[in-house]
């Protein structure tokens, strides 16, 4: 029960990253400069990223330079970009559910770079999940482009491949530290380019800079430190399933904040996709207590009073 317990709580903390990172896509089209999705992915990153290294002290060492290069790249410089690309270019709901692929992605990632095959129960509520998504876009709404879907997608397998990583190369530092390692390497990769694509920053209104602290504090920093932290802990597989949070809030504050379409269909595909979140991980909750429940008992040395 204890390790129930505590394994649900894990799922608990995985869960806060989606949930904020589902905010940003409402959060980016009612708040955030109009057109500027690198100047969004610079002050997403670098700011909290130069905060936590200088509250960690810590510098990379040894072969984690280039490690912490590449995680960097994958989940902050290239990832976040793409993620605003497809905010800016997509409604909000329909640009959240495109994260639902994500699983499926991880999975198959998890497959090629750390040979973890995914358990039937887990492909299944993947797929629930995607269902759920196709349900959740019945109805694709206007304003739907090329670049915005490239820019869904692309971010979706580049964020794969950099998770899968960080479970692969077991970091020798806390949490935190290795949070603010990426977030400085993302930031300073994205800086020369939003430079010379977009010029000088904007000017920012209360409102774009209320967004902007959102987006940094909450929904970078926390939820990157819970998201890694869970996937130090649990599969690829079944971390990845819990980001299927993200569409269910983006999808919900698409049609309270900006009244986006939602009917029967959207209703019956959000049931899908938080079925498929808790059936992944009832499963393997149950795998891990089955497999507790069959190791076998250490014995426990005689005393010389029981002699």
């Amino acid at each position: 029960m204890e390790d129930t317990s505590a394994s649900w709580r894990t799922v608990l903390l995985a869960a806060v990253a989606p949930i904020t990172w589902g905010t940003t896509y409402v959060v980016t089209e009612e708040l955030l400069p109009p057109g500027r999705p690198l100047f969004a992915a610079l002050v997403r990153a670098l700011p909290v990223g130069l905060v936590l290294l200088a509250w960690t002290r810590t510098l990379p060492r040894g072969d984690w330079w280039w490690k912490a290069l590449i995680l960097g790249l994958c989940n902050i410089g290239l990832f976040f970009p793409l993620i605003f690309v497809s905010a800016y270019n997509l409604p909000g709901g329909l640009a959240s559910t495109l994260q639902a692929t994500s699983p499926l992605a991880v999975m198959g990632m998890a497959w090629l770079v750390l040979s973890e095959r995914a358990h039937a129960v887990r492909l299944a509520a993947a797929v629930v999940g995607l269902v759920g998504v196709a349900l959740l876009v019945w109805q694709t709404p206007d304003g739907v482009t090329g670049v915005g879907l490239a820019g869904a997608f692309g971010s979706v397998l580049i964020s794969a491949l950099g998770f899968t990583l960080i479970k692969r190369w077991h970091p020798p530092v806390d949490m935190l530290t290795l949070v603010s390692w990426q977030l400085v390497v993302g930031g300073l990769a994205i800086l020369p380019v939003a430079l010379l694509v977009e010029g000088a920053p904007p000017a920012l209104d209360r409102d774009a800079v209320l967004g902007l602290a959102w987006i940094a504090v909450v929904g970078t920093g926390l939820a990157y430190f819970c998201w890694f932290t869970a996937l130090r802990a649990m599969p690829a597989g079944a971390v990845a399933l819990v980001g299927l949070l993200n569409p269910l809030v983006g999808t919900v504050l698409g049609v309270v904040v900006a009244a986006e379409a939602f009917g029967l269909p959207q209703a019956l595909g959000m049931l899908l996709v938080l079925g498929g979140v808790l059936a992944g991980q009832t499963g393997a909750t149950r795998r891990r207590r089955a497999a507790q429940e069959s190791a076998p008992c250490p014995q426990r040395p005689s005393s010389a009073s029981e002699t």
